[in-house]
């Protein structure tokens, strides 16, 4: 394949990458992997280095538009960040001595698995709000936004134990797969915090450019980072961000749920593919 095609195909597949990553708080790397090992034949560990330092990206391109129509939750963001960020550092940090192979099929499962208890909920729209007690009473962890048919919609947050939890695994993830970790970020505030999934994806937009740059250093001191990759990549994703931004405020919360399953599912079918050798 010629430069000028590789680049043409990276720089579309990034905006496609940057419109639903920003849509479904997962980053852009669900797409972006995939893309260049399975479509450009780019080995995977130097995909995950462009995947991870593009997430910072979408992050960029769409938190600002998130937080000034109040839907990212900071409080419960920055809450939560430590514990990502500390999985992160971990995650990178032994990401070297792994099987290319066993990476992807570890990428597939883990989305699989996530696919479960999105799919119980594709029709909920908002959560049923649980009373605000113990620490997540102490830290204040609630939250309200507007909805575009002029809904006023409060909630509270609530289990941030396991929400703690979560974020650890979404952490280690990232380091591991350059995806962003916003799978684990989303379900764990959607499934275990009980917060709109709205709000669930824009709070964890907000958090993966913060994870992904708590690990890309170190992909860039191993050398897995490529300019010639990195690059397209980048500009791509902001601007497919940047769209999707504007496309997620005007969204219904069951609209954001299917599309974050079928993503999940189609990226978790080929890299499964991938990694058992079926797909070229």
């Amino acid at each position: 394949m010629i430069v000028i095609e590789f680049l043409v195909i990276l720089f579309f597949s990034s905006i496609f990458a940057g419109v639903f990553g920003s849509i479904v708080g997962l980053g852009g790397g669900v797409v972006i992997v995939p893309v260049l090992t399975l479509l450009l034949g780019v080995d995977i560990h130097f995909a995950i280095g462009a995947s991870i330092v593009a997430i910072i990206g979408t992050s960029s391109g769409a938190a600002s538009t998130y937080v000034k129509d109040k839907l990212t939750n900071l409080r419960v963001g920055m809450f939560l960040e430590l514990a990502t960020t500390s999985g992160a550092i971990a995650g990178a940090a032994i990401a070297a001595y792994v099987n290319s192979g066993a990476l992807a099929l570890v990428f597939g499962i883990i989305l699989l698995i996530a696919l479960a208890p999105t799919a119980m909920k594709l029709g909920e729209d908002i959560p049923k709000s649980p009373e605000l007690k113990g620490l997540s009473k102490r830290l204040n962890l609630k939250g309200s936004y507007t909805e575009p048919d002029g809904r006023h919609i409060e909630y509270n947050a609530t289990r941030p134990g396991a929400g703690l939890f979560g974020m650890v695994v979404a952490g280690m993830l990232s380091g591991l797969l350059g995806i962003g970790s916003g799978a684990f970020k989303v379900l764990s505030m959607d499934y275990a915090m009980k917060l709109p999934m709205k709000v669930s994806t824009t709070t964890s937009n907000f958090m993966i450019g913060v994870t992904a740059a708590a690990s890309a250093g170190i992909y860039y001191a191993r050398g897995d980072v490529n300019p010639l990759i990195v690059a397209p990549v980048a500009v791509g994703i902001l601007i497919g961000a940047a769209i999707g931004a504007r496309l997620l405020v005007k969204a219904r919360n069951p609209t954001i749920r299917k599309i974050f399953a079928i993503v999940l599912a189609l990226a978790a079918i080929e890299m499964i593919l991938t990694s058992l050798g079926v797909a070229a």
